[in-house]
C-alpha cells in the first residue's frame, strides 16, 4: 500500500494552547482549529485568528471557546503579515497538556520562567560570532508559504512503513524536527508522550527553504495499539535537538508546529501481526 498526503500549514499543535506562535503584543496567532461560540455550543473550524491569552484552559480532552480579537484573511494579511513572530513565554500559558517533553534531560522544564522571544532570537547561549545562518525576523507571511508532501509506503514485510517527506518554503537554513502523534497522546486517561518520528528526527532546510526527510518506522499502525494518527513538522526556535524528546519545553516554548494533517489519518494502514 502506498498513499500520498498534502500537509497543511498551521501554527497549532493541540487545541490548548490555541497556538504555538505569538505576536509581539502577546496574543496567540492561530492558524488551525479556532474555537468559537458558547460554552454550551463550541464551534471548531479551520481558520486563522488572533486570540487573547487571557482565559483558563479547560481540562485536557475538553474544549471551550476563547476571546477572538479578530479573524485573519490569509490572502490579505496587510501590515500584520510583516510583523515578527514570537515564541510563547514560560511557563507556557493556557496549557492543559500537563507533561514533560524531555523528562530525563530537563525534569524542571515546566517550572522555568522566560519572556516571549522573537523566533529568530530564541537560541540558547548564542553569541554573534557563532554566525546564525538565518538572521532575519520570521513573519507570518514567511511562515504561511511552507508546503510539505508525505508519501507513506508499507514495505513487503508488512511490519515497516516508509515515511518520505518533501518540503519547500520552510524557514531557510534552520533546524526542524518531525513528531509522531499517536492515538494515546490524545486520550485523557492514557496520555502518552509525543515522540520523534524516528531517530534522528531532525533535518535542516537549505537557503531556499527546501528539505527532505526520510525514515522507516517499525509497526507504526498496530490494529489495537497506540498507532500513529498524525505527523507534525516542528520549527525549532532553539535550533537544538533532544534525542528521544521532541523539545525541552514543548508547545510553543521551543517547538512550533508549521505543517501537519488537519485530522487523524492513516487508518487504511495496518502493521504487525
Amino acid at each position: 500500500m502506498k498513499n500520498i498526503y498534502e500537509l497543511s500549514v498551521t501554527t497549532q499543535g493541540p487545541l490548548f494552547p490555541p497556538s504555538e506562535i505569538m505576536d509581539e503584543d502577546g496574543n496567540f496567532v492561530v492558524v488551525g482549529y479556532v474555537l468559537s461560540g458558547s460554552t454550551q455550543n463550541v464551534e471548531s473550524n479551520w481558520q486563522a485568528a488572533i486570540v487573547s491569552p487571557i482565559f483558563d484552559a479547560p481540562p485536557f480532552g475538553s474544549i471551550t471557546p476563547y476571546k477572538i480579537l479578530r479573524y485573519l484573511d490569509l490572502d490579505d494579511l496587510g501590515d500584520y503579515g510583516a510583523a515578527p513572530l514570537y515564541t510563547l513565554p514560560l511557563p507556557i500559558p493556557c496549557n492543559n497538556y500537563n507533561m514533560l517533553f524531555a523528562p530525563q534531560q530537563h525534569p524542571g522544564a515546566n517550572s522555568e520562567h522566560r519572556d516571549s522571544l522573537p523566533l529568530h532570537q530564541a537560541i540558547p547561549d548564542f553569541e554573534p560570532h557563532h554566525s546564525r545562518q538565518y538572521e532575519n525576523p520570521i513573519t507570518l507571511e514567511n511562515w504561511l508559504q511552507a508546503k510539505g508532501t508525505l508519501t507513506l509506503e508499507q514495505l513487503p514485510d508488512r511490519e515497516y512503513v516508509a515515511f518520505d517527506f518533501e518540503f519547500k518554503n520552510l524557514v531557510p537554513k534552520s533546524l526542524y524536527t518531525v513528531m509522531s502523534l499517536r492515538s494515546g497522546d490524545l486520550d485523557p486517561l492514557l496520555k502518552s508522550r509525543p515522540s520523534p518520528l524516528g531517530i534522528p528526527n531532525c533535518f535542516t532546510s537549505d537557503d531556499q527553504g527546501t528539505a527532505h526527510y526520510s525514515v522507516r518506522i517499525k509497526n507504526p499502525f498496530p490494529e489495537n495499539g497506540n498507532r500513529i494518527i498524525n505527523v507534525v513538522v516542528l520549527y525549532m526556535s532553539s535550533q537544538c535537538s533532544y534525542g528521544g524528546a521532541i523539545g525541552k519545553y514543548g508547545l510553543g516554548g521551543d517547538i512550533h508546529a508549521q505543517l501537519k494533517l488537519k485530522s487523524p489519518s492513516f487508518f487504511e494502514f495496518k502493521t504487525g501481526d
